[in-house]
């Protein structure tokens, strides 16, 4: 089954109404929020830490198995459109099993 995963950069509530969308699709079999493993360069005893300017959205990896290449692509449409309408950012990165 193919696993598409997502990268999103947005408010927390954001991610929960992506999430939710990706829930309400027909076809979709799993829809899970993985842990971001990417190392990010906050110091908590940098003079910057906590400042506005280095706080921003942040980034969320959601990870989905997609029944089809026709449920596939209705997701990414209707992400993509989510996410403009909630001025976030969202990137796909599809892995085929086999």
């Amino acid at each position: 089954m193919p696993m598409l995963r997502i990268r999103l950069t947005g408010s927390d509530d954001t991610a929960r109404a992506v999430m939710n969308l990706l829930q309400s699709v027909d076809g979709i079999e799993h829809v899970e929020e993985v842990a971001d493993l990417m190392p990010h360069m906050d110091d908590a005893d940098s003079s910057s830490a906590g400042l506005h300017d280095v706080s921003g959205p942040k980034m969320h990896a959601i990870e989905i198995e997609v029944g089809n290449a026709s449920t596939e692509r209705k997701l990414r449409e209707a992400v993509e459109a989510l996410a403009f309408d909630l001025d976030a950012v969202v990137e796909f990165e599809t892995e085929e099993e086999g």
